[in-house]
């Protein structure tokens, strides 16, 4: 049995439905402070937090659990710098609690919803895996730091244990049973298409001097079906003995912020006014991934591949959410 935190959430959601539809048991731990259960596709279902050991104990003791997949945390860059204790609770301790669990347990396999953040802002782009971890944002730390954690597990303890550091995960589950609601919403995509059904009478474009071509940050998004399905072979390998690491997610293109908005224009046929606004601390210029080395080991190959298709796959569950279907 595969125990998935933050099942609840945006990421861990889609990555239940693709271990279910792999044949998987799994069972969910989430506190539903940012996910919602209506997400949650699997049976066995757990509400609690890890930051309570008693949680973890119970969960443990109850499931036959085999692997670990770790989703459970706070991903706002700018809410991290600004109430920082909260995302070191979360994000750091929370994640040992974990890791002493699994020890305890006999559980030696990992996969771990890392980031993009560890790097900072990067030397070149496309970034590679072993490029200098220098976070702008105490979110990107604390991911930083839980990975060295896993590091020093493994060395120490004999975890095994696969970190995938995500760059913008974007888009909505193909079938549309599952979408992205997070509760502030932080991702540029789904603001973009609220301002587009006039939910909010615009988009703010936080900062207009970066060093790019159009002065606005540059991403590279990658659709959530991808990142489920490189979870599902990350799980696969670790069972086959594979000694573990990090590695990159991403499409290796980036789209400026302004593209991102003229693309959801373009698909969704409305008319989204933009404002300017301030930078955001701890925004790096451009991150772009370099995910050469998990494909090339994992045969791992994004279906969805067009920026057009990832906002058109989440317009179409944000209009499914409108008519109440």
């Amino acid at each position: 049995m595969i125990l998935v935190t933050g099942g609840a959430g945006y990421i861990g959601s889609h990555c239940v439905k693709s271990l279910l539809r792999r044949g998987y048991d799994v069972v969910v731990v989430d506190n539903l402070s940012t996910g919602r259960q209506e997400a949650v596709l699997s049976k066995e279902f757990v509400r609690g937090a890890l930051c309570d050991i008693r949680v973890l104990e119970r969960v443990f003791s109850a499931y036959p659990i085999t692997a670990v997949m770790h989703f459970a945390g706070l991903i706002s860059v700018g809410e991290s710098i600004s109430i920082p204790d909260l995302y070191y609770r979360n994000n750091v301790a929370a994640t040992a609690n974990l890791l002493d669990a699994m020890r305890a347990h006999g559980v030696r396999e990992l996969i771990f919803s890392s980031s993009a953040a560890v790097y900072g802002n990067p030397a070149r782009v496309p970034i590679p895996e072993d490029a200098p971890k220098n976070p702008t944002s105490v979110y990107g730390r604390t991911k930083w730091i839980a990975e060295q954690m896993m590091g020093d597990y493994a060395a120490a303890y004999g975890l095994r244990y696969i970190a995938l550091r995500y760059f913008n995960a974007a888009g909505c589950d193909p079938e549309g049973q599952l979408g992205e609601n997070h509760n502030p919403e932080t991702h540029l995509i789904p603001l973009v298409l609220a301002a587009a059904l006039g939910k909010v009478p615009s988009i703010r474009v936080f900062g207009s001097d970066y060093p790019t071509p159009d002065g606005t940050c540059i991403r590279d998004y990658i659709h959530v079906q991808d990142i489920a399905t490189a979870h599902a072979l990350a799980l696969e390998a670790l069972a086959s003995g594979h000694s573990g690491g990090a590695y990159n997610l991403g499409l290796m293109s980036g789209f400026s912020v302004r593209e991102v908005v003229d693309v959801c224009r373009k698909v969704t046929g409305r008319e989204i006014p933009v404002v300017d606004a301030a930078r955001r601390p701890g925004d790096p210029a451009e991150l772009v991934a370099d995910s050469t080395l998990f494909r090339s080991e994992f045969g791992w190959t994004p279906e969805i591949t067009t920026l057009e298709e990832i906002v058109a796959s989440a317009w179409s569950r944000v209009r499914s959410d409108l008519s109440g279907l």
